[in-house]
């Protein structure tokens, strides 16, 4: 299956109604694939929760590629919950330090936040935080897929200096680097930029309403809302 349209969603914090009916959306839609970035769980959930967050993204069978954000730690009691969950859902793929591959097309990312500087300290008990080294080391793989189209997920902003948007300086460099048709990452608002050749897609906040369905044929992205198809209904 070659993947050129895809839903993204960010930031749901644990509304497992939007993440349902933003997944029904996709297949609605007729996307190839559902990408959902940030904080699955609000800060303090048990890990259940963030089972029953996977639970509603693989309702409609599409497949969903997934990276968690700041809030969902303890993070090795969140990686139990979701590996086993995959087992079930095959369908579902965790994409946080490691990669899922369609034919031809390599989806990989980190979440947490990215924090540049040598004096940075990994956390992954109170929130979800790395270094800028560790996510190059962590991806280095990427160097040995070489011919396949890449799609990136991150819930931290890569710098772009020609914009003065502030962000990742690390993140940026790889953007660079490996090309990635698409990335998507974590925001507030809904956006988007190019950094080189690679479109950077930020859907917006999914306990909001806001998502984004990303046409890579045409680069195209069209901003969503469940508002408004509630509305519509």
């Amino acid at each position: 299956m070659h993947i050129s349209k895809l839903l993204a969603a960010a930031d749901p914090r644990g509304d497992i109604e939007a993440v349902r009916r933003v997944a029904h959306e996709a297949g609605s839609m007729e996307a190839n694939a559902i990408l959902l970035v940030g904080s699955l769980t609000p800060k303090g959930t048990e890990p259940r929760q963030y089972g029953l967050v996977l639970k509603a993204l693989a309702e409609p069978k599409l497949p969903a590629f997934y990276i968690p954000g700041p809030e969902d730690a303890p993070f090795a009691e969140f990686l139990r919950e979701a590996a086993s969950f995959e087992v079930v859902f095959p369908h579902i793929h965790g994409v946080h330090c490691t990669f899922a591959m369609t034919p031809h097309t390599v989806f990989s990312g980190m979440g947490g936040t990215i924090a540049d500087g040598g004096d940075i300290q990994r956390n992954e008990i109170e929130r979800l935080q790395y270094p800028g080294w560790e996510v190059e080391y962590r991806l280095k793989f990427l160097r040995e897929l070489k011919e396949y189209e890449k799609i990136f997920l991150f819930t931290t902003w890569p710098e772009h200096k020609g914009l003065g948007e502030r962000g990742s300086s690390v993140l940026a460099e790889m953007i660079k680097t490996y090309s990635p048709r698409l990335v998507v990452v974590n925001g507030a608002e809904p956006n988007r930029v190019m950094i080189g050749t690679s479109l950077v897609v930020s859907p917006g906040s999914l306990a909001e309403g806001n998502y984004a369905l990303i046409d890579l044929r045409n680069h195209e992205v069209t901003a969503g809302s469940l508002r408004q198809s509630a509305d519509a209904a």
